[in-house]
């Protein structure tokens, strides 16, 4: 993507930083965060950055593109305060849309969610069957429904992308995330410093861990090509906790057991194991992830 003036929502976060500053090379980028999750201290000179949230009015919307990441990004952080998590995640979405659709731009990409899928160790295709069993997920579920709104209504171009586990590592932006990061950065960082990495029940939970190079390249690939409804972003591979935890010692040459402790997420909503199918967007784009697993943790590991 070149010579575009884009938006990034929640551009100051994990994801949505390195996404912003990956663009900023080649493309005029605007960021709005809340600085709830993120800082601008994760953003490159060249981004120009607004504190706003999604649901305020005015958002700087006269872009070719918008890259809608800002949310409310998971299960605890929706559950602790469920009637914010639905105002961000859903009507945050719909007010930075129509302000967009409002000023012109008519292409949107974002962030939708894996855990729809509920627990699968088969890798998951955006046609099986999906539900909702949190708060979080039903708001993800109702841009999916919005954004088909806007499409049919109105001719947008909606992509909306089921991200699968994104990681990274503290080195990156991920550190701001805190105890809300991926288990990849919170285990590697825990062993490095000499401490157990907590696991919930026994450690055999499996995730399509996918590195952010890998969730930015999609990213910009579904807006270049333009792309409409819902598509895996995932590395179609999954690796336990206890596999994950086992290669960071390999790798720092530590040799720390983890703490196995109750699962303080209720059974029936807890995403046990997910895996992507991503032929979808493979097929509409050409995307394959170049970060294999190994070269991730190694990525993670380099700065201890």
């Amino acid at each position: 993507m070149n010579d575009n003036r884009v938006l990034v929502t929640g551009g100051a976060g994990f994801i949505g930083s390195n996404l912003a500053n990956a663009l900023a090379t080649d493309n005029e980028v605007v960021v709005v965060d809340d600085c709830s999750l993120g800082t601008p201290e994760n953003l490159d000179d060249g981004v120009e950055f607004h504190e706003l949230s999604v649901v305020d009015s005015d958002l700087p919307t006269d872009v070719d593109v918008v890259f809608h990441l800002a949310a409310r990004s998971s299960y605890a952080m929706h559950e602790e305060d469920p009637t914010r998590g639905a105002r961000v995640n859903i009507e945050g979405f719909v007010n930075t849309v129509e302000q967009a659709r409002q000023d012109g731009c008519d292409t949107v990409v974002y962030a939708s969610t894996s855990s729809i899928y509920g627990s699968r160790t088969e890798p998951s295709p955006e046609d099986m069957d999906i539900e909702s069993n949190t708060g979080y997920e039903a708001s993800k579920l109702a841009r999916e429904r919005y954004a088909q709104y806007f499409h049919n209504h109105y001719d947008m171009q909606m992509a909306g992308l089921r991200y699968f586990s994104v990681y990274q590592g503290y080195g990156g932006a991920e550190e701001h995330k805190g105890s809300y990061a991926n288990v990849i950065a919170q285990f590697a960082d825990d062993i490095a410093s000499g401490d157990p990495p907590v696991l919930y029940g026994d450690g055999e939970q499996t995730r399509d861990f996918t590195h952010v190079s890998d969730i930015v390249r999609g990213t910009v690939l579904a807006a270049e090509h333009r792309l409409n409804g819902a598509y895996n972003v995932g590395t179609g591979e999954r690796y336990s906790f206890n596999t994950v935890v086992e290669m960071l010692n390999d790798e720092l040459g530590t040799d720390i057991d983890p703490e196995y402790v109750e699962n303080p997420i209720p059974e029936s909503v807890y995403v046990h194991d997910t895996c992507a199918d991503a032929t979808k967007l493979r097929e509409a784009t050409g995307w394959e992830p170049q970060v294999s697993f190994e070269e991730g943790i190694e990525r993670v590991c380099s700065q201890y």
